[in-house]
């Protein structure tokens, strides 16, 4: 009789505890909200040479994409899901030869698109200023690497922020040469600055 007992107190704790555990994870759903990209955004490549330094644009990127942000639990980092792809030959370098030097060293006809995949951020978006770091992949020449990024979430009206991200690599990271000029007297720095602008909007609480 008491062995009975005693294996019926441990089947109700049992029960409890898994009562418990399903209440506590109904409780504590993990945090996630769908945005989308929903105006203009911008890439911009800064970089320099032996003379002087330049710029290089792709502005108007507008594509409807969106961006899904998950966090599992507060000690975790935030998984992101979304990517911008953009065409290489919509780089601008504000001059017509280095426009055409830029595309054929970051080979556009094997390679057309430039992707940046969004991999983790530090923290939960908010809407508020915030400064978080985060991972992505660059896809670019036939080469994929992941870098650390440094963001900057800047309130941009009702339920909106602009994703602002600002990170070094080289071409050097890609297996690119740098670009020379006139018998290799103009060379072009192996770093490139790069800095991308998102504005996205959030659309849903999942």
């Amino acid at each position: 009789m008491p062995f009975f007992r005693f294996r019926k107190m441990r089947l109700l704790k049992l029960f409890i505890f898994l009562v418990w555990m399903l209440v506590t994870a109904f409780n504590d759903k993990a945090p996630a909200s769908k945005w989308v990209i929903y105006k203009a955004c911008s890439l911009k490549v800064n970089g320099s040479t032996n003379v002087n330094k330049f710029d290089c644009v792709i502005n108007n990127y507008y594509k409807p994409d969106t961006l899904s942000f998950v966090q599992y639990n507060q000690q975790d980092a935030v998984k992101m899901i979304g990517a911008m792809k953009l065409d290489i030959n919509s780089f601008d370098c504000h001059n017509p030869m280095m426009t055409a030097d830029l595309r054929k060293t970051l080979k556009a006809k094997q390679f057309p698109k430039l992707v940046i995949k969004f991999i983790t951020l530090s923290k939960y978006p908010q809407l508020k200023g915030q400064q978080v770091t985060g991972w992505v992949q660059i896809d670019l020449a036939g080469v994929s690497k992941k870098f650390q990024v440094d963001y900057q979430l800047i309130p941009s009206g009702a339920n909106a922020l602009q994703l602002k991200g600002l990170k070094q690599i080289k071409f050097s990271d890609f297996n690119i040469e740098p670009p020379r000029k006139i018998g290799g007297m103009i060379k072009t720095d192996d770093e490139l600055d790069i800095e991308f602008n998102l504005h996205i909007k959030i659309i849903k609480d999942l």
